[in-house]
């Protein structure tokens, strides 16, 4: 872990730790691609996104002093959130319930019921298990850039494009209100 130096705690960095975003500062010499892998690495967490700046040095903050630059600069890691299983404890971690426990870690992820994309044309670019529902889901590359998960529509397959509003044709995986049906 070279390129990190230490946990920031400040007012916005606890106020991020409700959103699952951890603030610190690293080394400006570190990529993005080996703070993410160093993360994922050591702590055992998916890593979302990660957003940087670099803070201005004293010379911008107190007045002129030559040669004076920062050496780090300041990252903030969005984690996956794991899914919260209480495996037959309470609330001070004593067993109550003997025949529940165990099983691997599973990481929750959210799947887009409203399907509230209108008019944008999405491309199936993975079908994985959901371990959380006993299901199938499909990541969907929209053409706006943005990437979802919807439960996998059976017999789509890598590749086809969906899409979802009021005057869409009818096909499997578009989604339309019951009114255009």
């Amino acid at each position: 872990m070279d390129g990190i130096k230490y946990a920031v705690f400040t007012d916005k960095s606890i106020r991020l730790l409700g959103k699952n975003q951890y603030t610190s500062n690293v080394e400006s010499g570190s990529t993005r691609t080996e703070i993410k892998h160093w993360v994922e690495l050591f702590f055992g967490v998916k890593v979302i996104a990660m957003n940087s700046h670099r803070l201005p040095g004293k010379g911008r903050r107190m007045g002129p002093i030559m040669g004076h630059t920062m050496h780090y600069r300041r990252m903030i890691i969005t984690l996956q959130p794991a899914h919260r299983c209480g495996k037959g404890r309470n609330a001070r971690g004593i067993i109550t319930a003997g025949h529940r426990g165990g099983g691997h870690k599973r990481l929750y992820r959210k799947i887009d019921f409203r399907r509230n994309e209108k008019d944008i044309y999405g491309r199936i670019v993975t079908i994985e298990y959901d371990p959380n529902r006993n299901a199938y889901i499909c990541l969907i590359h929209y053409g706006d850039g943005e990437k979802r998960y919807i439960l996998h529509p059976r017999g789509a397959i890598i590749g086809d494009t969906i899409v979802s509003g009021t005057e869409v044709p009818i096909k499997m995986g578009n989604a339309l209100p019951l009114s255009a049906v």
